[in-house]
């Protein structure tokens, strides 16, 4: 281990743990990830991901975990994206009547599944997403989505913010280049949330009675 990484384990890596009250949060599994012709094309990273995600959702299911999609939707104009939306040209895939702003083949919402809408990176910023997970009494997150480097670090750092346990399912995340990707992981581990895998997330649910959440 050279002096660097031995100064970031010393320092940073304390695991915070599973909670008693989890919820699913599954961000922006959009077809403009899965389209070779879209901007946000993500390849590979984006389809093991949405795969794992799915494994994932039904471990949820099974355990009356709460799930809550993401999309991000703009108006015609584009002006409640603000400085991201005119940062980011790519977002105009989202405006409205784009195939590329539905949810990606195989991601069908549920009627019990709450959906958010949201025009930023974080899940939380400007949305109702922390006092719906407050007033059902969660007390910690399990992430999975698109893009790690992306809506799933903004996302991870608010869930912190807000006081929630949160768990980054690393299979379950995609980009679109592995170096970000683990990058990311790396950091958000390191400083924000517990970094686990698929087996351990899906083990994690497996212990939770339905009828006792009920």
């Amino acid at each position: 281990m050279s002096d660097r990484d031995s100064n970031y384990a010393n320092v940073y890596n304390r695991r915070v743990g599973f909670g008693k009250h989890p919820a699913l949060l599954m961000i922006d599994f959009a077809q403009a990830y899965y389209d070779p012709d879209c901007p946000l094309f993500g390849g590979e990273g984006c389809v093991s991901a949405l795969d794992a995600a799915l494994q994932l959702r039904i471990a949820a299911k099974k355990a009356g975990i709460p799930v809550i999609l993401t999309r991000v939707s703009y108006h015609p104009s584009g002006r409640d994206g603000g400085r991201f939306f005119e940062k980011a040209a790519p977002l105009e895939v989202f405006l409205p009547g784009r195939s590329t702003a539905e949810f990606a083949v195989g991601l069908i919402p549920d009627p019990d599944e709450v959906i958010i809408t949201k025009q930023y990176p974080s899940a939380f910023f400007g949305t109702s997403l922390a006092p719906m997970l407050t007033t059902m009494g969660c007390d910690s997150l399990l992430l999975s989505g698109l893009t790690t480097s992306g809506c799933i670090r903004a996302s991870c750092v608010d869930a912190m913010s807000h006081g929630f346990r949160t768990l980054v399912v690393s299979e379950a995340c995609g980009d679109r280049h592995h170096a970000p990707h683990d990058a990311n992981l790396f950091d958000m581990n390191a400083k924000y949330a517990d970094v686990i895998g698929l087996e351990d997330a899906v083990r994690y649910l497996a212990t939770f009675d339905r009828h006792a959440l009920a």
